[in-house]
């Protein structure tokens, strides 16, 4: 159950998510490493799960606006462009008992991300700035999604590495495009492109890139003239559902991933590492 919050008490709490507050009941939520783009490390996932429940918690909010940094929206591994990691590595190698409860721990922060983002009681509007390659359900569970004309979706962590794509992304995909599609998305790696997106229905407008956060803005604002429970009992009845198939779906799709993952621990498992730029090479499994 999400716990009461306040936008002062979590405006400041998180290393990689910044927060502002418009005078309108807007919330501005941007991902960002150090000012720039995301890095994906363990603290930024942990971080963001808890980042949403203090969201989903604050009932003097109106609207969410949920957005990344610079380049890209979400694509950026392990490592920072100096070659140093801004938290601790991507995957450890641990294994054993101690590997068998990292994994835990980071399936029971998977599941309570996508959750926490379903429990947002206000209508959500996506705007993905760039390239994103992992944790996509995030950007597409809002109620309005945005994209600028250089994004591209893919599906890099799971299937492509060798692991099986059960995080919420075997939920949204199918969801939203249909099984067809969002298997094939899923088995191939395919980069899909924003306008591809919006024709596939994933995404609702593509933007400039120096325009899409305007777009987002001109949107909440105009969303926030609604009296507050008709927000938030709208997005109830948007998010109802989503909620429904997650609920159905994610605990197998968390319990195979993982047991899966034994063949992946120790670190790498014969499978391409996270720990590079996401636009580097193409990603395929080692031979």
């Amino acid at each position: 159950m999400v716990k009461r919050s306040r936008f002062a008490e979590y405006k400041d709490r998180y290393a990689n998510y910044r927060f502002e507050l418009s005078d309108d009941g807007v919330l501005l939520m941007q991902c960002h490493t150090n000012g720039g783009p995301l890095v994906w490390d363990w603290r930024a996932h942990d971080d963001m799960a808890d980042a949403f429940a203090d969201v989903a918690g604050d009932r003097e909010i109106k609207v969410l606006i949920h957005t990344g940094t610079g380049t890209n929206y979400n694509a950026d591994w392990g490592l920072l462009p100096d070659g140093t990691s801004p938290a601790e590595p991507v995957y450890q190698a641990m294994p054993g008992r101690d590997g068998l409860r990292k994994l835990d721990e980071k399936a029971w922060y998977g599941q309570n991300l996508v959750f926490n983002v379903l429990d947002v009681d206000v209508p959500m509007i996506s705007a993905v700035n760039g390239p994103c390659n992992l944790h996509s359900e995030v950007p597409l569970l809002g109620d309005i999604v945005l994209a600028s004309e250089d994004a591209w979706f893919q599906d890099v962590p799971h299937f492509p590495r060798g692991m099986v794509p059960g995080d919420g992304q075997h939920v949204i995909w199918n969801f939203l495009v249909g099984h067809n599609r969002g298997r094939y998305l899923l088995l191939t790696g395919k980069k899909l492109t924003a306008r591809e997106a919006m024709e596939w229905g994933a995404v609702a407008e593509v933007h400039p890139k120096d325009e899409l956060l305007d777009r987002a803005w001109e949107l909440a604002h105009e969303l926030a003239k609604r009296p507050p429970l008709t927000l938030r009992y709208t997005r109830r009845l948007f998010t109802h559902q989503l909620k429904q198939a997650f609920l159905a779906q994610m605990n197998q799709g968390t319990a195979l991933e993982t047991y899966a993952q034994r063949e992946f621990f120790p670190f790498g498992g014969g499978m391409e590492p996270l720990d590079r730029a996401w636009d580097d090479r193409p990603w395929t499994q080692r031979q």
